[in-house]
């Protein structure tokens, strides 16, 4: 055999679906773990410096942002051998484990495997599409804050009453209702707007928003190609079909 066709028969043998979806993975999961940890550690600063006087009133904000790092770290960890196996999995699952190991043979065990894999992945997809949900939201108050800070911003010079125009932090459950201040406002508002915390914070949730929605569609990769390994297994296996997802 010539190099070419060793090569040929090399990239044949590559599950690019699962490879796609692996670096895909790989991407979203180190966006949103990285960038969600470093935001909530930059929204308790600006919990503690703006809305805040009171050390009461964030300790369990505080308490919950450890545990959510925690949960990250755990995340990241899962994630990366998840990604590993599947894309073992797929490449198990290529023509060019059939042309080493001889006629390809589905059995009962590796049914049950590929089975487990689309469940896992199917339950994972779904929990991950709430954490999507979840990471939009800081997101959108992030916005409304900036948003409010223009509108002020636009109507100081010809309106008066500006410090009606606030940011609550209470109303999003951020803080408790007898948290003071609790919000800020007028143009004290727009002062927090231009800091560099607040510009550097808002970024990191969207990059960790976009993350989450990466890893979804990873996920979402990775049901396709292991539907379409578990069919090919099942029904096409004994006739020495493989699959190249």
């Amino acid at each position: 055999m010539g190099c070419y066709e060793c090569c040929v028969k090399c990239l044949g043998g590559i599950p690019y679906a699962s490879l796609f979806g692996t670096l895909l993975c790989f991407t979203g999961v180190a966006l949103f773990c990285g960038c969600g940890h470093q935001a909530l550690t930059e929204t308790e600063r600006l919990i503690e410096t703006y809305f805040s006087r009171n050390l009461q009133d964030y300790t369990s904000l505080a308490y919950i942002i450890v545990y959510f790092q925690y949960i990250i770290y755990g995340t990241a960890s899962f994630f990366f051998l998840y990604c590993i196996i599947l894309l073992a999995e797929g490449f198990y699952t290529t023509s060019a484990v059939k042309e080493t190991f001889g006629n390809f043979r589905s059995t009962f065990c590796g049914r049950c495997l590929s089975t487990t894999f689309i469940a896992v992945t199917y339950l994972l997809a779904v929990i991950w599409l709430l954490v999507f949900a979840c990471a939009a939201l800081p997101v959108y108050i992030f916005h409304n804050m900036s948003s409010t800070c223009q509108t002020i911003t636009i109507l100081s010079e010809t309106s008066s009453g500006l410090n009606q125009l606030c940011v609550d932090a209470r109303q999003y459950g951020v803080l408790p209702w007898n948290a003071t201040p609790g919000k800020v406002c007028g143009m004290t508002l727009v002062a927090v707007c231009k800091t560099k915390e607040f510009d550097m914070t808002f970024d990191l949730y969207i990059a960790a928003f976009a993350g989450a929605g990466a890893t979804l569609v990873a996920l979402l990769t990775y049901m396709m190609s292991t539907t379409y390994n578990f069919a090919v297994l099942k029904f096409l296996g004994r006739q020495g079909i493989c699959t190249r997802c």
